[in-house]
């Protein structure tokens, strides 16, 4: 039987990210069978019993995830953060919206699991834990994504249909979407893919003009009522 990065093995399962899992291995903090494994590019089977140590659990508890209503005008990584003012700068205690305050919390390390551009607002995960960002951006995982998204231009039903399933970008069959009125003049998108501005050259296929677009849930996870540019801390009982 094939051995295999027991950091593979480790994120396979869920239980962290590789570069978490080399963290842990080089601590003394993973097991394999029973035996603590601290040699970096250990290998073993899939049938083996691989675990974490509670060093490790516990260390995963302190890691923050965060829920952030970013604004327009600032992006989501830090691509060009000399241009363009990060999403992260607007995690300052003046910017908590919650009843408990988080006392003084370390940010290092702190990063954003999927983009968000720069015209749209709403709701962006930042985080330091590799097993909720792979929750959302991991190598073949679906989740959905909601957005309200506003309109300028008339959108007939069958360009409508076409918005659910039916265009192509790039040369690049979309997915099944879902798309239908939310208002008079805001369309409710939810993808559960998310190439780079989508939504928007979706509605210029169709002949319609985004004039605002707003992400409101990662899978289990609503924006809710925190208002722009505020964050919170992803509350215990919620997950992705």
């Amino acid at each position: 039987m094939n051995l295999i990065r027991i950091s593979k093995l480790l994120s396979e399962k869920g239980l962290c990210s590789r570069r978490e899992a080399d963290r842990y291995i080089e601590a003394g903090w993973v097991k394999v069978d029973g035996e603590i494994v601290k040699e970096l590019g250990s290998r073993a089977r899939r049938d083996q019993k691989i675990e974490l140590s509670h060093q490790a659990k516990n260390s995963q508890l302190s890691k923050l995830t965060i829920i952030l209503n970013k604004p327009v005008g600032f992006i989501s990584h830090l691509d060009d953060e000399k241009k363009f003012k990060p999403a992260s700068s607007l995690i300052t205690p003046e910017n908590f919206f919650g009843k408990n305050d988080p006392g003084r919390i370390n940010i290092e390390g702190l990063a954003p699991a999927g983009r968000l551009d720069i015209d749209s607002t709403g709701l962006l995960v930042l985080t330091q834990d590799g097993v909720v960002a792979k929750k959302i951006i991991g190598e073949n995982i679906v989740i959905e994504k909601e957005y309200l998204v506003r309109v300028d231009g008339e959108l007939s039903e069958h360009a409508l249909g076409l918005l659910n399933h039916g265009l192509s970008l790039d040369g690049y069959k979309l997915k099944p979407a879902k798309v239908f009125w939310q208002n008079d003049d805001q369309l409710s998108f939810t993808l559960i893919e998310g190439r780079n501005r989508q939504i928007r050259k979706m509605c210029d296929l169709v002949g319609l003009k985004v004039t605002s677009l707003k992400r409101v849930r990662i899978g289990n996870v609503k924006l809710g009522s925190l208002p722009l540019g505020k964050w919170r801390l992803l509350g215990q009982n919620e997950n992705f």
